[in-house]
C-alpha cells in the first residue's frame, strides 16, 4: 500500500543524483516560462455582472457557497504580482473578466480596460511575462440570458470582445489564450468522481431554470455550467469562437502568440478493447485539430484515468489520492503533454497543473516529481515552453466553494492576507535555477 511517507520517499529518490544520469541535463530550456495561474472570477471578488453571480444566489443552487469577495484580487492584484515575483517566477497567468469590460451588450468600460492594462504593466515592471486568458469560463450575465454558447451570435460576440480588448491590451501581453478548457463544456460531468457528476447535474439544471425564470428568459446558460442544454451545438460555437477570437487578436497584433488551453487527462488503456481512444476522440480530437492553427496549445492536467472495455475504472487500490479522491500520479502531466503535441504538432505550454490538497506536503512532493517527468518529455524532443502552476492562492473553486485547496499560498478570507506555503519555495527554487 502506498501512503504519504512512501510517496515522499519515492519523490526524493527520483530526484537523487543518479537519476540525472538518464537525462541530458537537469536544466530546462533557456527562456522557459515559470509561472502561477489564477482566473478573474475565482480571485477578483464581486463580479456581479458575471453569469455565475445569479446562480450562486438562486434557489436551488449547486454552489456550496457564494464567491463574495473571493481573494479581493481586483484591489490586491499588486500584492498577487509581488507574490509571483517573490517566489522567483517569471510569468503570471491571469484572465480578463468579460463582464467587467462589457457589462451590457455593446457597452464597453474604458475604466476596466485600463484596470487590466495596469495589471499587464505591473507584470512588466516586475519582470513577469503577462500570460492573459481572454475568457476563463465566466461570461457576462447578458450573454447567459441570451442563451450563452448555444446562441448563434455567441462566436461573433466573443470575437468583438476580443477585438476591443486586444486593441487596448495586446501590445503588452506576452502570450494569450482565447478560452479555458472549452473542450469539456457539456462533458465535464462525465469526468467527475462517480455519483458527483449526476448529483450536480440535476441541481445545476434546476438552478439554471430558476435563473431563467428570474431573468424572464427561456434559457439561462452560463459559461461554466455542468448542465448544457445542447452540448453538440455548444461545442460547435465554442470552436467557432476560438477561431474568430484568435483572428481578432491576431488582426491587432500578428506577432502575439495565441493558443487555447485544454483540459487533458492522462487517459490510459487497460486490457483488450479499451474505450480509451474513443474517449480521447470525444474529449480532445476537435480541439487538438483546431490547435494546429495556433502558436501553441495550453495543457491543463491534474490526474490520470484508466479505461477498460466497459468504461472508467476506479482509482487503483492503495494509490495515493487527493482531497477529492482522485489519483495522485506525477507522470500524468508529461503523458498529457506528449499526447497533446503528438496530435496538434504545435509547442506546448502547461497552463495549469496542481493538486487539490489541504496538506501541502502532497504539493511539495508532487511539484518536483511531475517536473522531473516533464523534463523527460522535453529531453525526448517535445517542445514545452513553460509551466504554470494552479494556483497562486487558495481561491473560489466554483460549485465546491472555498473548501478545495490548490494554492501555493493560503488565504485569510477576512483579512485577505496571503501566506506562502512550503510548496511555494519548492517551485520557486526550481524556477530560479531553471533546473531540477
Amino acid at each position: 500500500m502506498i501512503d504519504r511517507r512512501t510517496l515522499l520517499a519515492a519523490t526524493a529518490a527520483s530526484l537523487a543524483a543518479p537519476a540525472f544520469g538518464r537525462q541530458a541535463s537537469p536544466s530546462f530550456p533557456k527562456g522557459f516560462l515559470w509561472g502561477a495561474s489564477t482566473a478573474a472570477y475565482q480571485v477578483e471578488g464581486n463580479n456581479i455582472n458575471s453569469d455565475l453571480w445569479p446562480l450562486e444566489h438562486a434557489k436551488p443552487t449547486a454552489f456550496a457557497e457564494p464567491s463574495g469577495d473571493a481573494a479581493n484580487s481586483f484591489e490586491l492584484w499588486p500584492t498577487d504580482l509581488d507574490l509571483v515575483r517573490a517566489m522567483g517566477l517569471n510569468a503570471y497567468r491571469f484572465s480578463l473578466e468579460w463582464a467587467r469590460i462589457e457589462p451590457a451588450r455593446g457597452q464597453f468600460s474604458q475604466a476596466m480596460l485600463d484596470h487590466y492594462a495596469a495589471m499587464i504593466d505591473g507584470c512588466r515592471t516586475r519582470g513577469l511575462t503577462p500570460f492573459v486568458t481572454f475568457n476563463h469560463f465566466t461570461t457576462p450575465r447578458w450573454f447567459a440570458e441570451a442563451g450563452g454558447w448555444t446562441n448563434p451570435e455567441g462566436p461573433a460576440l466573443f470575437a468583438r470582445f476580443c477585438d476591443r480588448a486586444a486593441r487596448h491590451l495586446a501590445h503588452g501581453i506576452g502570450y494569450a489564450t482565447t478560452l479555458n478548457e472549452p473542450n469539456l463544456n457539456g462533458l465535464l460531468s462525465e469526468l467527475l468522481p462517480a455519483g458527483v457528476g449526476e448529483r450536480l447535474m440535476e441541481t445545476d439544471k434546476a438552478m439554471a431554470a430558476a435563473a431563467a425564470r428570474a431573468s424572464g428568459v427561456p434559457l439561462y446558460s452560463a459559461g461554466s455550467a455542468l448542465y448544457v442544454a445542447d452540448p453538440q451545438l455548444t461545442q460547435k460555437h465554442l470552436l467557432a469562437a476560438h477561431r474568430l477570437g484568435r483572428a481578432a487578436i491576431k488582426a491587432v497584433r500578428p506577432d502575439l502568440p495565441v493558443g487555447v488551453s485544454l483540459a487533458i487527462i492522462d487517459d490510459q488503456p487497460v486490457g483488450k478493447n479499451s474505450v480509451r481512444d474513443a474517449k480521447r476522440a470525444r474529449f480532445y480530437a476537435a480541439w487538438l485539430d483546431a490547435a494546429r492553427a495556433d502558436d501553441f496549445v495550453g495543457v491543463q492536467n491534474y490526474t490520470r484515468t484508466l479505461w477498460d472495455s466497459s468504461g472508467k475504472l476506479p482509482v487503483p487500490r492503495g494509490a495515493p489520492v487527493n482531497d477529492a479522491g482522485e489519483e495522485i500520479y506525477p507522470a500524468s502531466l508529461a503523458n498529457a503533454v506528449r499526447y497533446a503535441h503528438s496530435v496538434s504538432g504545435v509547442p506546448v505550454i502547461v497552463t495549469e497543473h496542481g493538486i487539490n490538497a489541504t496538506d501541502d506536503r502532497w504539493r511539495v512532493a508532487l511539484i518536483p516529481a511531475a517536473l522531473a517527468e516533464l523534463k523527460k518529455a522535453i529531453d525526448e524532443g517535445v517542445p514545452v515552453k513553460g509551466y504554470m502552476h494552479w494556483s497562486l492562492i487558495d481561491n473560489f473553486e466554483w460549485v465546491f466553494g472555498y473548501t478545495p485547496k490548490f494554492g501555493l499560498h493560503s488565504l485569510d478570507r477576512v483579512t485577505f492576507r496571503r501566506t506562502a506555503k512550503p510548496s511555494a519555495a519548492v517551485l520557486g527554487a526550481i524556477a530560479r535555477r531553471n533546473a531540477l
